[in-house]
């Protein structure tokens, strides 16, 4: 089997049911996910296993879910079965609050930095906000687009952006606070004083 086929040497693309131009808001969309995915890949790599089994099950689960996210985007039929549904962002609900349960207190934002698996879950938060947005676009440019796509993508960069503070915390590396901020966020312990 050949990896090329020509196919796309005019500037057209497959999709499930169609072809479109590959600078189509739909293609935008599922290759910014794929991009998003590599740099969930990447992380992992950065991650030891001895210390962050938990967020490597977590984070080879969001492989799987942004391929099917990728895909639902990709999926032009005229009936659609969309694979991503509801239950994986009541997942990451429930591991972003028990990650926010281990990580250090936050007073002020949070810089992208710190050990290399957190520098590139920052990444990966960043490029799932871009997805997000484009999908967004794609959601008012054309009928039938999935909207879990765009929620799971929302709570995902808020997943990323917890993980990226407990990559540094179990490897006692702080997080880089920006420094000309002022304290903008409260402690749970501060709110009760």
């Amino acid at each position: 089997m050949k990896i090329y086929t020509r196919t796309g040497d005019k500037g057209k693309t497959s999709l499930i049911g169609g072809r479109v131009d590959k600078d189509s808001l739909r293609v935008e969309a599922y290759g910014t996910m794929d991009e998003l995915n590599s740099f969930v890949g990447k992380a992992m790599t950065e991650l030891d296993v001895a210390i962050f089994a938990d967020i490597l099950k977590d984070l080879e689960a969001i492989q799987n879910e942004l391929f099917d996210g990728g895909g639902d985007l990709a999926n032009v039929m005229k009936e659609r079965h969309y694979k991503l549904a509801d239950e994986p962002i009541e997942v990451l609900e429930q591991r972003i609050d028990e990650l926010m349960d281990e990580a250090p207190p936050l007073e002020r934002f949070i810089l992208p930095g710190g050990s290399p698996a957190a520098a590139t879950l920052h990444i990966a938060r960043t490029v799932a906000r871009r997805a997000e947005r484009q999908t967004v676009t794609l959601m008012k440019a054309e009928e039938d687009v999935s909207p879990v796509v765009q929620r799971y993508l929302n709570r995902l960069s808020d997943y990323l952006f917890v993980a990226a503070r407990i990559a540094n915390a179990r490897v006692n590396v702080p997080d880089n606070e920006y420094v000309r901020s002022a304290k903008v966020f409260r402690t749970d312990k501060k709110k009760e004083s």
